[in-house]
């Protein structure tokens, strides 16, 4: 612990994925309320303010989550509200959040003893085909879009449907080149492997996945494949590892398919009193648990497969019910990167595994882009239903 801490000092522990701002949306007391979801004080949820202090993290990529089962016409509406809701949280903790754009910035607010506040756009679903929405959101702050949240976009398959697309389609592509051209990172959480294939071959600056852990641990959909981690090293982008119990744990993973498909079938109870019944009997029934030690497999997974230069964490707080025993919310960062320690880790590894590799990620596309600007315009593509991969 005391090497985790003397690390986390010198480098910022960048964390690729966190919730918070849909938790605060969707919360029962006061939906939306920034101020009456006081971050001073214990929170209900897996993030406040005494346990980021506590899990000593440098930098986190605040998600501005909109679901992808909302109607069409309203999803850029929902995409500006929760990166207005994002900036309202990091500007309602001045002294303690402070927003950042660019590696630089992020480092000039950890040595200020501020947390550094990136957004993320998860789901590309919200551009509504149009890239001028996609610079938009850039200029807003928004420093990655991950490509497909759990449904499909027009240009892009997602990981959890069977395939539409067969990975990009050629508007698809161009997102991915206005992507690079403007320094946005691409996220390749919750994409196909076709998807990630072609993000991979068309993308002129390296990708990360914000929150993913290893198919070769943990055989889900959402995690990624040995060949990709391959590819992903000869691109130098990173693969963040979640915790989320379901992607890293088999038996976490099976237990919550089990209990999805028994609510299902108590959903079609037709007596409410039986069916509350039976929702409620599934409900209590344990569960079992990932733990720290499996998340540490993953992530050494990532580091054998694509090398120590190509892993971060991307926890997924406050987008997960259950979480792995020993990292439980935000304040437990430092027990993971004891315990990668323990397992032989030196600190230059802990080092990049903590803050370093999204660091250089970060100036790699920003070095992209600014190459890129000097030759490219702005994309006029436009989507068109004829979009088909050829």
């Amino acid at each position: 612990m005391q090497r985790a801490h003397a690390v986390l000092a010198r480098v910022p522990l960048i964390d690729g994925h966190n919730d918070l701002p849909w938790t605060i949306r969707e919360d029962k007391q006061a939906p939306g309320d920034v101020a009456a979801y006081d971050l001073r004080a214990a929170t209900t949820g897996h993030t406040d303010l005494p346990r980021l202090r506590a899990g000593k993290l440098g930098a986190q990529f605040w998600s501005v989550y909109v679901p992808g089962d909302r109607p069409a016409g309203d999803m850029v509406r929902l995409q500006l509200e929760q990166i207005d809701l994002a900036r309202r949280i990091i500007a309602q903790y001045p002294d303690d959040l402070a927003l950042a754009g660019t590696a630089d910035e992020v480092e000039q607010v950890f040595r200020s003893g501020r947390i550094a506040s990136l957004l993320g756009a998860e789901g590309g679903h919200t551009l509504a085909n149009s890239l001028g929405t996609l610079r938009a959101y850039y200029a807003l702050g928004v420093r990655y879009l991950t490509l497909t949240h759990n449904v499909h976009t027009d240009w892009a398959d997602c990981a959890v449907l069977p395939p539409r697309h067969a990975g990009l389609t050629p508007f698809g592509e161009e997102v991915v080149r206005e992507m690079n051209r403007l320094g946005m990172l691409v996220d390749l959480s919750h994409v196909s492997p076709a998807t990630m294939d072609d993000a991979l071959r068309v993308s002129e600056a390296p990708v990360i996945f914000s929150h993913s852990s290893a198919r070769a641990i943990t055989d889900v959909a959402r995690n990624v494949p040995d060949d990709i981690l391959k590819r992903v090293a000869e691109n130098d982008g990173i693969v963040m590892v979640t915790f989320l119990p379901a992607y890293v744990s088999i038996a976490a993973n099976e237990a919550r398919e089990a209990r999805r498909k028994a609510r299902a079938e108590a959903a079609k109870i037709a007596d409410p009193e039986a069916r509350a019944r039976r929702q409620a009997e599934l409900d209590a029934q344990p569960q079992p648990r990932a733990t720290l030690a499996q998340v540490a497999d993953h992530v050494e997974h990532v580091r054998r497969v694509a090398g120590v230069d190509h892993v971060g964490l991307g926890s997924d707080f406050d987008g997960m019910g259950a979480v792995p025993v020993g990292l439980e919310d935000v304040s437990r960062y430092p027990y993971l990167l004891a315990e990668l320690a323990r397992r032989g880790w030196t600190d230059e590894e802990l080092e990049k595994l903590a803050g370093r590799n999204l660091l250089r990620v970060l100036r790699a596309a920003e070095a992209v882009a600014k190459q890129l600007q000097q030759t490219r315009p702005p994309s006029l593509a436009t989507f068109s239903p004829g979009d088909v991969k050829p």
